[in-house]
């Protein structure tokens, strides 16, 4: 029990019959349970299938919740603008939770594949994958052999860069008069 606890598990299990029951009348807390221990087991085992179904729901609900509060922002625009402005307000946030929903949705099924070729350490914990491909079976495109001979070779310049200017050293300057020869 203490590890259900822990987990989060009992405390979601009750949160979901506190909110189901009005709607769906009384859900037995222990196929509850049971219901999210598989969950919990299919996503160990990297199946996420019911949380990308689930996000996929909530983003569609997100967007009605978004239309119908809209709706009733346009019908108060020419009265009461202050209910205009609330419900615009709140059509506008869930808006922005259904995209973000969507986006989780988007990273879950394509997660971002980062490669850093080094790493400075010192400020905290990184990942350095060097080359390596984050997910089986994907390939991982090689640096071009041309710049990698001309980079082992020496420091290559970059003939589109502007230099900083600089007085030292000009040979376009004029010499001051206590430089210039002396004639006699």
């Amino acid at each position: 029990m203490t590890d259900l606890l822990a987990q989060g598990k009992i405390a979601s299990a009750c949160t979901v019959v506190q909110f189901a029951a009005p709607v769906h009348g009384e859900v037995s807390l222990t196929d509850l349970m049971q219901s999210l221990r598989q969950q919990g087991e299919a996503v160990n085992r990297g199946d996420l299938r019911a949380a990308e179904s689930m996000l996929n729901a909530q983003a569609v609900a997100l967007n009605a919740i978004f239309g119908e509060l809209a709706r009733r922002a346009a019908a108060h625009m020419g009265g009461n603008i202050r209910a205009a402005e609330t419900y615009l307000r709140l059509a506008l946030k869930a808006q922005s939770q259904s995209r973000a929903t969507v986006e989780t949705l988007a990273a879950i099924k394509n997660p971002p594949v980062v490669f850093a070729r080094q790493a400075n350490i010192a400020h905290g914990p990184q990942q350095v994958n060097n080359g390596a491909p984050a997910h089986p079976g994907q390939s991982v495109s090689e640096p071009n052999e041309v710049f990698e001979e001309a980079s082992h070779a020496r420091p290559q310049l970059d003939a589109a860069a502007t230099p900083a200017t600089s007085r030292a050293h000009s040979q376009l300057e004029p010499m001051e008069a206590s430089h210039r020869p002396a004639h006699g």
